[in-house]
């Protein structure tokens, strides 16, 4: 089972690389980088396929540092309490292993980023992110991670809703249903904000820096 899933989320890596995507309109001065749950007890389930996110997730993580740009790193420890199908079907939730919630060394956190632990699935729900970023006079938030059509899609819902211009790299995300991960960035994420890569993103930050 666990062979299918690598199977079929390495297949659609391979299927990110045909999607085209808008050009990135800009890349504001007041940009802040978001990364959803990279985490040890989440990627490792997913080994190898995530690999590649990890790395285009630590590229931005270092460019964005190196420009002067606020990096948050995301990790998550607990859920809703809701009843929902999934856990009927499923029985209850069993309790995560010793450094489930480790973000992942690639990382590499930096005394300047914001360190959060959420009980959501979104960054934003029941945390006081939005404050923090107001404080720092963030307009523009890039997020990745995992998983695209949760943690990434629910901060990146709340992060349009609260005002903010969102760009979403594509290929610094990845999601356990190739189907759901299609549906987000074909469907949902340009009706939030603005699809990229790493590439890109980057390029864009080399643009916007003071000359």
């Amino acid at each position: 089972m666990v062979t299918g899933v690598v199977r079929e989320l390495e297949e659609l890596c391979g299927w990110l690389g045909t999607i085209t995507l808008m050009p990135l309109t800009r890349l504001e001065r007041t940009s802040a980088l978001i990364l959803i749950d990279l985490q040890k007890g989440i990627v490792d389930s997913v080994r190898p396929a995530v690999e590649r996110v990890i790395t285009n997730a630590a590229a931005l993580a270092d460019a964005f540092r190196a420009h002067g740009r606020t990096v948050v790193l995301v990790n998550v420890a607990g859920g809703a309490p809701g009843r929902t199908d999934v856990q009927a079907a499923g029985g209850s939730r069993p309790t995560p292993p010793e450094g489930f919630a480790d973000l992942v060394p690639e990382l590499g956190a930096d005394p300047r980023d914001i360190l959060l632990t959420k009980h959501r699935w979104g960054a934003f729900t029941g945390s006081d992110l939005d404050k923090q970023l107001r404080v720092l006079g963030i307009t523009q938030v890039v997020i990745g991670g995992v998983s695209t059509s949760v943690g990434v899609e629910t901060t990146a819902r709340s992060a349009y809703e609260l005002g903010y211009n969102v760009v979403l790299a594509t290929d610094a995300m990845l999601d356990r249903d190739p189907v759901c991960h299609e549906h987000s960035i074909a469907r949902v994420f340009p009706k939030l904000g603005e699809t990229s890569t790493t590439e890109a993103i980057h390029a864009a930050l080399e643009q916007s820096a003071p000359h």
